[in-house]
């Protein structure tokens, strides 16, 4: 199947479409883009995973992970799953590093 563009046309004498000021607010970035560092590879199909395994509850089964490994002294496991729970939901892991190294 093609697909066909038709941009609208112009009608004589109208004006631009967006004054100058207009235009740049239409270019700012959508509000719920956090402007995160972007996550690596690994990590974004960790996370992926985990949300194939747990659903809506993964990043809170990824918060105790970390919290299980805190706990036991093991901070690399702790980054790799605090990693992952602020892929799936950020406030949820801004809580966690709150509340044990805070």
């Amino acid at each position: 199947m093609t697909i066909h563009f038709a941009a609208a046309k112009r009608r004589a004498g109208s004006r631009r479409l967006l004054s100058g000021a207009l235009a740049r607010a239409a270019l700012t970035p959508a509000a719920n883009d956090n402007f995160a560092p972007l996550q690596t590879d690994s990590m974004l199909h960790a996370a992926l995973k985990q949300f194939a395994r747990h659903g809506i509850g993964a990043a809170a089964h990824a918060r105790s992970q970390a919290e299980r490994a805190f706990f036991a002294g093991d901070r690399e496991t702790y980054q790799w799953w605090l990693g992952v729970c602020k892929t799936l939901d950020r406030r949820l892991a801004a809580s966690l590093v709150r509340e044990s190294e805070g």
